[in-house]
């Protein structure tokens, strides 16, 4: 189970079966139940997502659900993942807002929240007779989408941050693979750099050059809490998502950003951007091109693992110096915006997605996404070829144990957030700056973003 400490939430959701829910269960209409428009004919619902093959999925799964449900057609809206926020605004301006969409781009719940974007979905669950156990929903993804008793959203995947190790590089190294128990306490963040150094080989030859590591844990302003330091005040975590200060220019996180740029420009285990951009093309995966042994990241990275070219395996993420914080989670729900004039066929998209048999499908389809219903999970475990099930279930009950979701999620403007952490950045990031110069002008414009924010 997920341990995800926000008390702004409220952690109860009360599901009531009505007479209603019964009528559309003998109906033969299942899930949130359909009706036609006004003049009989069928209405058309637009799901909105980003246009990558692990998401646009869904699309092949329309056929089945509009036989099942012939009153409501779907639509799918994509943009890709840089552009999803603001073609989303874009299309909510224009009057001609998706009726389901999730977090999929920078900006998170707390920011879609904030703006009133969102349906408040819960007189719609207890019409319906929604009950998350129907679809072996974990109680606590449920509480995420929740504010004061209200439910927003309903978890349809769940990702964790995982590690994941070319194993032909290891073995061509001798190098022992890491363990996927989070118990493991001799798999510690210097002893991944230990290893990664037995695996970098630097080389004036391209074909024969080769990383250890690339360190993609959360974003960010995300990585330094994984060394243990406080990046936003207590106060955030229960007032919206609203963080009183910041600090980003503390000696605990200027130590511990020099810890990751160190790792490409003092260790030299992980490669510059302009060796990845070479490799793997602008903003390609050089993970995947068999050329870096380890990466730390979201578990999105495992979608197509099966054609990688070379044999993958799972690990914990070491530990950092954050005794309860190890893995990063993105929870993605499915929200209905407030524009949505379908809300009940909407619903009936989203429990369509929830099914058992449509989770370990979509598991299938996408290349790897993991499911949210429980009873999908194991097929989800033994997806991946090269992969032992029992690591992988193993790395996911350690990312719940260990595990925060992410600060995008539960911060508002975070797309200006990330904007401002990538742009200020990018001299760390090329290695023309010092983090001790960089870190106060991060610090003052993050300082500005949450001045608005509290207006």
């Amino acid at each position: 189970m997920v341990n995800i400490k926000r008390k702004w939430y409220q952690k109860t959701l009360t599901v009531l079966s009505t007479l209603l829910a019964t009528t559309v269960m003998l109906s033969g209409c299942g899930g949130g139940g359909s009706s036609a428009g006004a003049d009989g004919d069928a209405v058309t619902i637009t799901y909105y997502t980003i246009d990558s093959p692990d998401r646009t999925f869904v699309e092949q799964l329309i056929p089945d659900f509009e036989k099942q449900h012939p009153n409501i057609k779907v639509k799918v809206a994509t943009a890709p993942y840089e552009q999803f926020d603001s073609k989303l605004q874009t299309m909510i301006a224009g009057g001609n807002a998706p009726d389901i969409t999730s977090h999929f781009g920078y900006g998170g719940f707390a920011e879609y929240y904030n703006k009133g974007m969102l349906l408040d979905m819960t007189d719609l669950l207890k019409e319906s007779g929604f009950q998350a156990d129907k679809y072996k929903i974990p109680k606590n993804l449920m509480d995420i989408y929740q504010v004061d008793g209200h439910t927003y959203g309903i978890p349809f995947s769940s990702y964790v941050t995982l590690l994941l190790y070319n194993k032909d590089l290891f073995d061509a190294a001798g190098v022992a693979y890491p363990p996927s128990d989070y118990n493991d306490k001799s798999w510690t963040f210097d002893k991944m750099v230990e290893d990664a150094k037995k695996l970098t080989v630097i080389s004036d030859d391209p074909n024969k050059q080769q990383y250890g590591l690339q360190f993609g844990w959360g974003e960010l302003d995300n990585r330094p809490f994984y060394f243990g330091a406080k990046m936003y005040s207590d106060d955030t975590w229960t007032n919206g998502g609203v963080p009183s200060e910041s600090y980003f220019d503390s000696p605990e996180s200027i130590a511990a950003y020099k810890k990751i740029f160190g790792l490409v420009f003092d260790d030299k285990v992980s490669p510059p951007p302009e060796w990845s951009a070479s490799v793997a093309g602008q903003g390609g995966d050089p993970f995947v091109t068999g050329k870096v042994a380890m990466s730390v990241g979201g578990s999105w990275n495992l979608s197509g693992a099966n054609d990688f070219g070379f044999n993958v395996g799972v690990a914990a993420v070491p530990a950092g110096g954050n005794d309860k914080v190890r893995s990063t989670l993105f929870v993605d729900p499915l929200f209905i915006l407030k524009d949505s004039k379908h809300p009940k066929e909407a619903l009936a998209w989203i429990e369509y997605l929830l099914q058992t048999d449509i989770q370990k499908q979509s598991i299938e389809l996408s290349g790897g996404t993991p499911p949210v219903n429980q009873d999908a999970a194991e097929e989800y475990y033994s997806h991946f070829q090269s992969i032992d099930p029992k690591d992988l279930r193993n790395v996911y009950e350690g990312a719940y144990q260990y595990g925060y979701e992410s600060f995008n999620h539960l911060i508002v403007n975070y797309s200006q957030i990330n904007d401002m952490m990538i742009n200020e950045m990018q001299p760390l990031q090329n290695g023309t700056a010092q983090v001790e110069d960089v870190m106060p002008k991060v610090q003052q414009k993050m300082e500005e973003i949450l001045a608005r924010s509290k207006k």
